[in-house]
């Protein structure tokens, strides 16, 4: 039995440093997990995505690109900066198509986004039903659409600011069809 064993150190990133980490630090650390999110200064790793997840973002990502007007695109895997501290990784993004910055670009400013969208997991259940949507509301993105599962079939909850409280306030829960003027006009068969 003679062999020796080599131990693999941990990654650096590992141990947060004081005052957790920020969103630039998303684009400099070594071997992170694809998708990780930074929320509220700590990183947040996505686990395995299921059928329902990619399905649902694949219909719901080729619909909006059909509808979105001149002018805005839509995005999947990007982050949105929120502030120093937090850059979630929505589903899907609606972006003013003048914030591009470059085929480097990794994160969009929360301030050029109209859309996003959260497809809720039993893993981030709770990020996305209620850590995410108050970011976001907060930041100042006017729409926010969460995606939940019943038996495999998408139900799209829709959100906007309410101007008054600067909170998302619901403006309709969809089953069978998606059919909205805003923030554009869309029509999504969900079956």
């Amino acid at each position: 039995m003679g062999g020796t064993m080599s131990v693999v150190p941990y990654p650096d990133w590992i141990r947060p440093p004081a005052g957790g980490y920020t969103a630039e630090d998303l684009d400099r650390l070594q071997g992170l997990p694809p998708h990780t999110e930074l929320l509220d200064g700590r990183l947040v790793f996505v686990s395995p995505q299921t059928k329902f997840r990619l399905r649902t973002k694949r219909l719901l990502e080729r619909a909006l690109e059909q509808a979105v007007p001149d002018g805005w695109e839509v995005w999947p895997g990007m982050t949105v900066t929120i502030d120093r501290r937090n850059r979630p990784e929505p589903d899907l993004l609606v972006v003013n198509a003048s914030s591009d910055t470059g085929y480097l670009q990794t994160t969009f400013d929360a301030e050029h986004v109209l859309l996003a969208v959260e497809v809720v997991s039993e893993e981030s259940r709770d990020r996305d039903r209620e850590v995410k949507p108050r970011k976001y509301a907060r930041a100042g993105i006017p729409h926010f659409w969460r995606v939940e599962c019943d038996e495999g079939r998408p139900i799209v909850h829709t959100f906007e600011i309410d101007p008054a409280t600067g909170l998302y306030g619901p403006t309709g829960i969809h089953h069978k069809q998606l059919r909205l003027n805003r923030p554009f006009p869309v029509d999504i068969d969900l079956t």
